[in-house]
């Protein structure tokens, strides 16, 4: 069982990685001080060249340990945590609370999501260091665009990724609780296009897209579909002066499913609720839809997982596995053929100004990176 984390070095850093702006697209600073952060733990750092193809602040980082002697033949691993967060994330100012919580001042999100991760990942390499513990190659991936729909992950050139399996440090939830399954999504986009008319003199001259597309909308299965499916509409925008017929309404909407089957047939049932409103009234649409990111589903039978739960239970907790209706890096991972779950690092109600970290959180989740290095090294 790891030991001796040293709390308050975990959370100085932590405390400095928060007050550094990050919101997504603007990467430019803390990619610049996590490369001198690995760099100065002697880690190998090399960039890719994600910002040239986002437009997002920096690019995406591939950070190398290497193995110790006599233990380079173990499995390479990898985790990885991303460097970006959501609004309102400037101008973090963190309070350490009596109670063992981090949280901002209330003006803006804490940047727990995910520099939480960041921190561990640092706190990880220097206490294998420190206790000289011997380990195999491990890869620390850092990477920019998470919150701005994986942008910084889809864009990794799949040659950089040196490791078997691996670990995302990015879920909620209890530290020992481990994500085996997150959905295929799908992004939709809708033009319903009708027919502008004068609303008080010849309105039965006109089709209105509005019409055509609140017939559509009401008709389709939308929310929880079933205990693997959801579907959404995110943004219902058109019209103008009210004594116009609406002749253009655009749809945003998003569909996602841990069973592909079943997420193809609700993009299917959407794009027939459409169509067969519009063909009532006499309207045209342009129906577009793409998958985004894929799924990925594991079990206990799976290494990746074996290696997690092991890990967890050498910490004395007991892991749980569940599956998330949302996504992460770990999907990219996954699409590019390097399995990967996604550990819960105990953060709470993020995306939020009442988001809040609990610094117990941040000791077990190092604990947990280094008995899984650990847990690795040792395999026969």
């Amino acid at each position: 069982m790891a030991k001796n984390v040293n709390e308050q070095r975990l959370l100085n850093r932590f405390l400095e990685l928060v007050q550094i702006d990050s919101e997504t697209g603007h990467e430019e600073e803390i990619g610049e001080a996590l490369k001198r952060l690995f760099g100065g733990l002697g880690l190998t750092v090399i960039e890719d060249d994600a910002k040239a193809k986002t437009g997002h602040g920096a690019n995406n980082l591939f950070c190398e340990l290497p193995a110790t002697p006599g233990c380079e033949n173990r499995d390479p691993i990898f985790f990885t945590a991303h460097m970006d967060t959501v609004v309102p994330g400037k101008g973090v100012r963190p309070r350490v609370d009596d109670d063992g919580y981090v949280r901002s001042d209330g003006t803006t999100i804490l940047g727990s999501d995910d520099k939480a991760g960041l921190a561990v990942m640092l706190e990880t390499v220097e206490i294998l260091r420190e206790q000289n513990i011997p380990h195999g190659p491990v890869q620390f991936i850092i990477t920019v665009g998470e919150e701005a729909g994986l942008v910084g992950a889809r864009a990794m050139d799949r040659s950089m990724i040196k490791a078997k399996y691996g670990f995302a440090l990015d879920s909620e939830g209890k530290v020992g609780d481990i994500c085996t399954a997150a959905p295929t999504q799908a992004k939709i986009h809708v033009a319903v296009i009708g027919k502008s008319a004068h609303a008080g003199v010849n309105p039965e001259d006109g089709i209105s897209a509005i019409q055509v597309a609140a017939r559509a909308i009401a008709r389709m299965p939308l929310g929880r579909i079933d205990a693997e499916t959801t579907a959404n509409i995110g943004r219902f925008a058109g019209g103008g002066p009210t004594n116009i017929v609406c002749e253009r309404v655009d749809i945003d909407a998003e569909a996602r499913s841990l069973v592909p089957e079943k997420l193809n047939r609700q993009v299917k049932a959407m794009r027939e609720a459409f169509e067969s409103a519009a063909a009532e009234f006499g309207a045209k649409v342009e129906f577009a839809s793409e998958i985004i990111y894929g799924g990925y589903k594991y079990d206990e039978s799976d290494e990746v997982v074996r290696v997690a739960m092991d890990a967890v239970r050498r910490l004395g907790l007991e892991p749980r596995l569940f599956h998330s209706g949302g996504g992460s890096d770990a999907n990219i991972f996954n699409g590019l053929g390097v399995p990967t779950v996604n550990l819960a690092i105990g953060y709470e109600n993020i995306h939020t100004t009442k988001e809040q970290m609990p610094i117990r959180a941040l000791v077990q989740s190092t604990e947990l990176a280094v008995e899984i290095i650990r847990t690795v090294a040792e395999k026969a």
